[in-house]
């Protein structure tokens, strides 16, 4: 009895493939080899150079050196002041100028400087941008002026007085606040009073006369007096009193210690 076909001549594939037919697969690589020595030489020496001619173009170069100082923003100060005490080392590498100090220095020996920002203007100069206090009232003694500015800073002492700011005059030697609260505490008090004031009655306060921590008078162009009273309820007093001059502006006195019982009297 014949044998029947195989299942590769049913298939009409040919032959079955005998073990000489199975050809090996090829090995899947291991990963791409790392660089040689010589080349992780060659990396190194390149990196190497790289940081060395940065540093040198930083620290060593002409070409990153402080060749000029810029002042912004002053406007009692002058540049040259600002400058002279900056003190900013020309021709030193910019990278090494201590940014930091020159701030510190400014801040402490023009206290006219709020703020100022130092910064470094690539590639050749240093920039110095200044913000100076702002006086809001003085402090009259023998003949100068003592200028505080918004946070009751004392800041700078001048023998003419700026236009436009109110004199502060503390009559508190024998006052009882002063068991409460010292000088210090008192001239805040008085630059509270003074940032709370309407712009248009700002413009015309020429005296603030303090002499206890409850009563704060403003003397007025034009002869005229508000009484304050204390710092506090500041922004109530200030709606308060716009009505009241709208209301009888002949008077020339004002009284708002008590905002809700304001009251205004005299021409």
């Amino acid at each position: 009895m014949a044998a029947g076909p195989t299942t590769a001549e049913k298939s009409g594939t040919g032959k079955p493939k005998g073990p000489s037919d199975r050809r090996p697969r090829p090995e899947r690589p291991a990963g791409r080899p790392g660089p040689t020595g010589p080349r992780l030489a060659l990396i190194a020496v390149g990196v190497l150079l790289l940081v060395g001619g940065v540093a040198w173009a930083l620290y060593g170069s002409t070409w990153f050196r402080v060749e000029d100082v810029k002042t912004s923003g002053t406007a009692v100060l002058t540049p040259a002041q600002v400058e002279a005490v900056a003190a900013v080392p020309v021709g030193a590498p910019l990278v090494t100028v201590d940014t930091d100090a020159i701030e510190a220095r400014l801040r402490e020996e023009l206290p006219r400087i709020a703020s100022v920002d130092v910064f470094r203007s690539w590639p050749h100069g240093i920039g110095l941008k200044v913000t100076e206090r702002k006086p809001v009232l003085l402090l009259e003694k023998r003949g100068t002026f003592t200028e505080v500015d918004s946070t009751a800073v004392p800041f700078a002492t001048v023998t003419t007085p700026p236009r436009g700011v109110p004199r502060l005059v503390l009559d508190v030697a024998a006052s009882p606040s002063l068991r409460r609260f010292d000088a210090d505490r008192l001239l805040a008090e008085a630059v509270r009073v003074r940032s709370e004031l309407p712009d248009a009655i700002a413009k015309d306060t020429r005296v603030v006369r303090l002499s206890s921590y409850d009563s704060v008078t403003l003397e007025l162009a034009g002869g005229r007096t508000v009484l304050w009273g204390s710092a506090e309820h500041g922004p109530a007093k200030a709606r308060v009193l716009t009505a009241l001059m709208k209301a009888t502006p002949k008077a020339g006195h004002f009284d708002v210690s008590a905002p809700s019982a304001p009251a205004s009297s005299g021409s």
